[in-house]
C-alpha cells in the first residue's frame, strides 16, 4: 500500500505547542533583575510575566518588521517591568527580557523533521506570532529544517485566515492539494482546511509514522 506521503509535497507546521514549548522564564528574569540590583521573588516575577503574556497575545500582530518588532519588545518589557521593577528602563531591559524567553523543541520534533525532510517534503512554519519567530526557531535549532517561516504579523492574516497558509505554500512552491498542516489549535484545522490543505493533529513526533514514512 502506498504511503500517504506519496501524495504530498509539503507540510506546514504550527510553532507553539507543535514545534516548540517555552521553558519557564521566571528564573532567568529574576537573574536579569538581580543584575540590575532588583531582587524579586518567584511569585511576583511570575505574575509580572503573566501580565506581559496577556499584553503580547493582544498585540503580537504589531511586530511586522524589524522596527515595529523592536517597539513591540520594548512595550512588552515595559509591561513586565510595571509589575516587577517599574524603576528600571524598559528599553534597556528589553534585550534581557527577550533573551529570557527560551523555546525548546518538543519531544521527538527534531527526529520527525529529519524524517520528513529525508522523504523529500518541503517544510514551513505557519504561526500566529510576530516576525521574530524565525529568530526563536533559529535559537531552538530548528531553522535549518524549514524552507519558510511565515508569521501572522508579516501577512496581516492570523489563523484561521487561510491567507497565512497560502503565503507559506507560495514560498514553498506547493499546491494546497499536495500539502497538509499540523497544529494544536482549532484555528489550525479550520484555517488549513479553508486554504485547501489536509490537516493532522499533533504530536509532530508521530507524523512520519502516520504518513507511512
Amino acid at each position: 500500500m502506498p504511503s500517504r506521503s506519496a501524495g504530498l509535497d509539503a507540510v506546514t507546521i504550527d510553532a507553539f505547542g507543535t514545534l516548540v514549548e517555552l521553558e519557564n522564564p521566571v528564573g532567568r528574569l529574576q537573574a536579569a533583575l538581580a543584575e540590575r540590583g532588583v531582587e524579586r521573588d518567584e511569585k511576583s516575577v511570575g505574575a509580572a510575566f503573566a501580565a506581559e503574556v496577556e499584553y503580547y497575545l493582544v498585540h503580537k500582530g504589531e511586530g511586522k518588521d524589524d522596527s515595529s518588532l523592536l517597539d513591540l519588545r520594548n512595550r512588552c518589557s515595559g509591561v513586565f517591568l510595571a509589575g516587577a521593577a517599574p524603576e528600571l528602563d524598559a528599553e534597556e531591559f528589553a534585550p534581557a527580557f527577550v533573551d529570557s524567553l527560551v523555546f525548546r523543541p518538543l519531544d521527538g520534533v527534531v527526529d520527525a523533521l529529519r524524517r520528513l525532510r529525508r522523504a523529500g517534503l518541503e517544510l514551513a512554519c505557519v504561526t500566529n506570532w510576530d516576525v521574530g519567530i524565525g529568530e526563536q526557531l533559529e535559537r531552538a535549532g530548528l531553522a535549518s529544517y524549514l524552507s519558510a517561516v511565515v508569521s501572522s504579523a508579516e501577512t496581516d492574516a492570523e489563523k484561521p485566515d487561510p491567507r497565512v497558509f497560502a503565503e507559506a505554500l507560495r514560498r514553498l512552491g506547493a499546491e494546497p492539494a499536495r500539502a497538509l498542516h499540523i497544529g494544536d489549535d482549532e484555528a489550525d484545522e479550520t484555517g488549513a482546511l479553508a486554504a485547501g490543505l489536509g490537516f493532522e493533529p499533533p504530536p509532530l513526533a508521530t507524523l512520519p509514522a502516520r504518513l507511512g514514512l
